[in-house]
């Protein structure tokens, strides 16, 4: 287990094929096991491999930053991980989300890397109308993006910053 946890990196590079129904459907599945506050299972998962919809998605993203880059790598797959925000572990409970799904990622071969801004591209008014399309409601909270494909990179784990324990 702490071998995941240690080896899993960020990945910026990506081939072009697509993340296959099995390696989506068992990154999703761990994300459904995910702890939440009290158990309150407040946040969803929008799993995006229509190309339209991901480079929609990118192009939100980037404009966010005034850039016009793709934020996403060239990832194929994006899954935007969101929560109600009536919970008032809702943020946290999306973040644990997105960890779970980086780590179950990584445990079957595909690369992942946190995208974050989804709270801005669903504040906005075409993040609001790609979710009434998506039949939720418009006042989830995007909590994050998680890009996921076939790694085109193996990049070297960076050395731990010292000091950060403390025991008392």
């Amino acid at each position: 287990m702490h071998e995941i946890l240690k080896n899993r990196r960020s990945i910026r590079k990506y081939k072009a094929q697509q993340v296959s129904d099995a390696h989506l459907d068992a990154v999703l599945e761990a994300g459904l096991y995910t702890p939440s506050g009290m158990n309150t299972q407040n946040t969803y998962m929008v799993a995006v491999r229509d190309k339209a919809t991901r480079d929609q998605l990118s192009r939100m993203n980037a404009a966010v930053m005034g850039s016009q880059s793709d934020p996403f790598y060239g990832a194929p797959c994006v899954v935007v991980v969101l929560a109600e925000p009536e919970r008032y572990t809702a943020v946290e409970d999306g973040a644990l989300v997105m960890g779970t799904l980086m780590n179950a990622a990584y445990e079957i071969g595909l690369g992942s890397c946190w995208i974050h801004r989804a709270r801005q591209m669903f504040e906005s008014e075409e993040g609001k109308a790609l979710l009434r399309k998506w039949g939720m409601r418009e006042d989830l909270i995007g909590v994050g993006n998680c890009i996921l494909g076939y790694p085109d990179e193996d990049p070297a784990p960076k050395p731990r910053r010292e000091g950060r324990i403390i025991k008392v």
